[in-house]
C-alpha cells in the first residue's frame, strides 16, 4: 500500500456500512473502535469507551500474504505519524484536542497493533518510541509536511489534525479490504474495524473545532459526501482491545 494523494478508492458505500455497524450493538466486536477512549469523545477527542473487551488467541493468528504484512507495519507506524504529531500540535498550541486523541486514542491504536506485530511473530518497524522517529521514509516526510503545514495558525493544525483523519480513514478501509479479499484475518479485520471507529471519531472533534470558529470544513481526501456523512452521524462508542 502506497503514500499517496490518489488511492481514493474508497466508496461512500463502504463508509455508511461501517457508520450502520459501528451504530449496531449486535456488531460491536467486529465494528467497534480501537483504544481504551478515556474520556467522552465529544469533549475530549478521545474515541468513547465501551466495556467490551477483544482479546485474540493463539489459532488466530494464521499467516497473512507478503502484502497484508507490508500494510500491517505500514499502520504501526502511520498512528505513530499521527500520535506525533499531535504531540508536536500541542506542545505549540496547547489544545486539548490535540493532547487527548494523542495520548487517550492514538497511543492506544499504536498499542493495538502491536499486539497484531506480536501475534504473527513480525519485527516492529517502530525501532524508537522517540517523536519523529520512523522507519518508512514515506511517512517521515509526511509528518514533516504536516508540521509546517500546521505552524502558523491553530486554524491550520486543527486542518492538519482533520487531514490526518481522513488520511487514516481512506488506508484503514483500503487495508481491510485487502484482508478480507486476501487471507481474511480475524484479528486483523476487527482491529483495523476499530482503528476505523476511533478516526471516524477523531475526524468529528477537528470537525467542531474547527466550525467552532464559523469556518466550514472543506474535505481534504475524502469526498465532501464522505465526510459529511461521518460528521453529521453520531459520535461512536468505540471498544479497547487487550492482549
Amino acid at each position: 500500500m502506497k503514500l499517496r494523494h490518489t488511492f481514493r478508492n474508497v466508496l461512500l458505500t463502504s463508509l455508511i456500512v461501517l457508520l450502520t455497524a459501528c451504530n449496531d450493538s449486535n456488531n460491536t466486536t467486529a465494528m467497534n473502535g480501537a483504544g481504551n477512549g478515556a474520556g467522552n469523545g465529544n469533549s475530549s477527542g478521545g474515541d468513547n469507551h465501551q466495556d467490551t473487551e477483544l482479546v485474540f488467541e493463539v489459532d488466530d493468528f494464521q499467516p497473512l500474504t507478503a502484502a497484508e504484512t507490508t500494510t500491517l507495519l505500514f499502520v504501526r507506524e502511520e498512528e505513530k505519524m499521527a500520535r506525533d504529531v499531535y504531540l508536536k500540535l500541542y506542545d505549540q498550541w496547547q489544545k486539548k484536542t490535540f493532547q487527548n486523541i494523542a495520548t487517550k486514542s492514538e497511543q492506544q491504536h499504536m498499542d493495538a497493533v502491536k499486539v497484531l506485530l506480536d501475534g504473527y511473530g513480525l519485527n516492529d518497524p517502530v525501532i524508537s518510541n522517540d517523536i519523529g522517529e520512523f522507519t518508512d521514509t514515506d511517512i517521515k516526510t509526511l509528518y514533516r509536511q504536516l508540521l509546517v503545514d500546521g505552524e502558523d495558525s491553530l486554524e491550520d493544525a486543527l486542518q492538519v489534525g482533520a487531514y490526518i483523519e481522513e488520511f487514516d480513514l481512506i488506508d484503514l478501509v483500503d487495508a481491510r479490504l485487502e484482508a478480507m479479499n486476501g487471507s481474511n484475518p480475524e484479528p486483523i479485520i476487527v482491529t483495523y474495524s476499530r482503528l476505523l471507529c476511533g478516526s471516524r471519531n477523531h475526524l468529528r472533534a477537528f470537525v467542531k473545532q474547527i466550525e467552532a470558529d464559523g469556518v466550514t470544513y472543506q474535505a481534504q481526501l475524502l469526498s465532501q459526501d464522505e465526510v459529511d456523512l461521518i460528521v453529521d452521524s453520531e459520535q461512536e462508542d468505540c471498544g479497547s482491545i487487550t492482549e
